[in-house]
């Protein structure tokens, strides 16, 4: 049994980026909701940040709908 170590680093590595990747924007999002609910306690508007907070949102449902159609999808 011969183990490619240079294939298992290289899925090792893109899944931890793809990881990282997912909870950053992924908290991203949970802070610009965090922003707006301050802005909104002061009695200003926070439109940008919940936009932001909204793509971030849908950056984290694409990169997960992306990965069950690999899954489900692809041969």
């Amino acid at each position: 049994m011969k183990i490619d170590w240079a294939a298992l680093g290289s899925v090792f590595g893109v899944s931890l980026a793809s990881t990282v990747g997912l909870v950053v924007l992924f908290t991203l999002g949970i802070n610009g909701l965090s922003r707006r609910e301050k802005a909104a306690a002061r009695g200003g508007s926070a439109a940008l940040a919940v936009t932001g907070a909204y793509l971030c949102f849908t950056a984290c449902a694409a990169a997960v709908a992306y990965g069950i159609y690999l899954i489900v999808v692809k041969p």
